[in-house]
């Protein structure tokens, strides 16, 4: 940071979180923005608003991106949800043109109405037998299926017993479908227990739905999936299990958690996303009967009322499974693994704390959310595009750096990846030691924003 800056208006810039714009006062709906706005642009004038960028070439090891202020940054990227690096794999852009060629660009309804495709209705039977699932139905994205998942079953007085952790979608599907939602924390299953043998005590009657996720990112952990069903099943509950981060690049064969615990087609309802392995927008919702499968396709809001996706999205998806599924795919998740374990390694040599167990998503602990910021000043400078993940998106003081590990990634990208991240901290640190930390309050232990 130059020692021009202005420091009051750097502190300031380090102060405050998104949290505190959520409710915002007054009458007047479209003027509620502006506070947000001042605080969002007093940071991007200082350096210190790192999101909002924009990739100026496909999702390479190596890119150009642009800052949301319109300057352009060029360094190894870690921050693309491509694991198994298959959006340039040349067969699948191949594929996703074929498609185009002979269908068009657009699926041209809801799958409720004249929206499935050749294409989609095989992927709706490639996902269920991938998953050892008797049926499957497609979502236009990940996010809408997490939602409508819980939104399509759950109604007002039912209720929803969730990880704490559990992702927006998640959280935001069920205080839509009911008032009765409970909360454990993470990973705590006596505290789940508990919940739902108080709510089974006081309602005999009516449903209760449990919800994790099979790897949760920021946190690159799981759940005992084994013991959740078995306590759905024993206190008469249905269990979902968010698959988006795992799904096609975990694992031998690529059934990740939920196969490694051999819990495929033993949980109740998984759901996932195809964003983050197999390069397409869109998600999905697995389940055992076709009478529950149609239910959500007219009741769940995101699948009814949403284009289905478009012909050359489940052809993209369609011939990623197929990779995922042949020998060429043991080899990339041998890769991807390979890097994972690489990067981890290094990055502890590097004196730096990674959170959870390996996966893709490497998430790298910095501390209080005015330090993070300012290291995220110098990461893009030092050459490296990785993702700042702070309050209230995880708790308070706990910001983080998430680094995205893709199969084409080359030692030499892990090295210069972990020397920016060094570089950055180092320079970050000065800063924020040279601007003086009394002027902070010690972090608070507080749950993530809901």
């Amino acid at each position: 940071m130059s020692g021009t800056m202005d420091d009051h208006a750097v502190r300031s810039a380090l102060t405050g979180s998104m949290r505190d714009y959520v409710h915002p006062d007054g009458r007047q709906l479209q003027t509620r923005a502006d506070a947000f706005f001042e605080w969002q642009h007093l940071r991007r004038r200082q350096g210190l608003w790192p999101y909002s960028r924009a990739s100026e070439e496909g999702p390479s090891t190596f890119m150009a991106a642009r800052d949301d202020a319109g300057r352009s940054v060029r360094g190894v990227n870690f921050a693309s949800q491509d694991y198994l690096s298959l959006c340039v794999h040349p067969d699948v852009k191949r594929v996703a043109m074929d498609v185009i060629a002979e269908f068009g660009m657009h699926s041209a309804g809801s799958s409720v109405l004249l929206g499935n495709t050749p294409q989609s209705v095989a992927l709706e039977r490639r996902v269920a037998d991938f998953l050892d699932m008797p049926e499957a139905l497609l979502f236009p994205t990940g996010w809408a299926a997490g939602y409508g998942v819980i939104k399509g079953l759950v109604r007002p007085t039912d209720h929803v017993v969730m990880d704490v952790l559990s992702h927006s979608c998640l959280q935001e599907g069920a205080q839509a479908a009911t008032h009765n939602v409970h909360r454990f924390h993470h990973n705590d299953l006596a505290e789940c227990r508990a919940l739902l043998e108080e709510i089974r005590a006081h309602d005999a009657h009516h449903g209760i739905m449990v919800v994790t996720e099979s790897l949760f990112s920021m946190n690159s952990d799981s759940p005992d999936i084994v013991a959740l069903q078995a306590l759905c099943h024993e206190l008469d509950a249905t269990l979902v299990v968010d698959v988006a981060h795992d799904l096609g690049n975990l694992g031998a064969d690529g059934k990740g958690v939920i196969g490694d615990q051999g819990m495929l087609g033993r949980v109740d309802l998984v759901m996932g996303s195809f964003s983050k392995t197999f390069c397409s927008n869109g998600g999905f919702v697995a389940c055992h009967t076709r009478a529950l499968k149609e239910y959500l396709r007219f009741y769940s809001p995101p699948c009814i009322f949403s284009n289905a996706l478009s012909p050359s999205q489940a052809a993209t998806v369609l011939k990623a499974f197929e990779i995922i599924e042949s020998a060429e795919g043991r080899r990339l998740r041998e890769q991807l693994l390979g890097n994972i374990l690489e990067l981890r390694r290094q990055l502890e040599e590097a004196g730096f704390e990674v959170y959870g167990e390996p996966s893709a998503i490497v998430c790298v602990k910095i501390g209080s959310e005015a330090l993070a910021r300012l290291v995220s000043r110098h990461v893009q400078d030092a050459g490296l595009l990785a993702n700042l993940v702070e309050y209230p998106a995880v708790a308070k003081g706990q910001a983080r750096f998430r680094l995205q590990v893709m199969a084409n990634h080359t030692h030499g990208n892990i090295r210069d990846a972990v020397a920016a991240l060094k570089a950055a901290n180092a320079s970050g640190r000065s800063d924020f030691g040279r601007l003086g930390a009394a002027w902070l309050q010690p972090p608070e232990p507080t749950a993530r924003w809901h």
